[in-house]
C-alpha cells in the first residue's frame, strides 16, 4: 500500500479496512510525514499526552494493526520519527499527514482480532 502526498494515514487505514479487510491485519512500512501528532501513554493519569511534531520528519518505522471495535476497524499504530538532525521521537501515532511518500506493507489475518474496553486501564485492548 502506498499513501501519498497529503493522505492522512489513520484515516487511510481505515477506509482501506472497512473497504477490503474482511478479518484484522498488521501492517509496517516507511515514509516521510509533513506533520504529524504522537502520543504517549502516562499509567498514572490514564490519558495519552500528546506531542505535536509540525515540521518534515522521515518515518524510520511505522508498525501497528487494524483490528475490530464495535463501529468498524481501530488503527494502532506506533512511529518512530526522524529528525532533520537526525534525532528520534516515537510514540502512538495519533494523526501523520504524508509527505511525498508512506510505504506499507500490509497482512490480513486468518481470525478476526476484537478490542474491548479494558476497565483497569481505559485502553481498548485486544481480547
Amino acid at each position: 500500500m502506498v499513501l501519498d502526498t497529503g493522505d492522512e494515514v489513520i484515516e487511510t487505514l481505515q477506509r482501506y479496512a472497512s473497504e477490503h479487510v474482511t478479518t484484522s491485519a498488521f501492517f509496517h512500512g516507511l515514509g516521510a510525514f509533513q506533520e504529524a501528532t504522537i502520543a504517549w501513554w502516562n499509567p498514572q493519569t490514564l490519558h495519552y499526552k500528546d506531542i505535536g511534531i509540525d515540521d518534515q520528519v522521515e518515518v524510520l518505522s511505522i508498525q501497528g494493526n487494524l483490528t475490530r471495535v464495535k463501529d468498524g476497524f481501530k488503527v494502532h499504530a506506533h512511529v518512530v520519527l526522524g529528525t532533520h538532525r537526525g534525532a528520534a521521537i516515537g510514540g502512538h501515532l495519533k494523526r501523520g499527514v504524508v509527505h511525498p511518500t508512506l510505504e506499507l506493507y500490509l497482512a490480513t489475518t486468518s481470525d478476526v482480532l476484537h478490542r474491548k474496553r479494558d476497565e483497569a486501564t481505559g485502553l481498548d485492548l485486544i481480547r
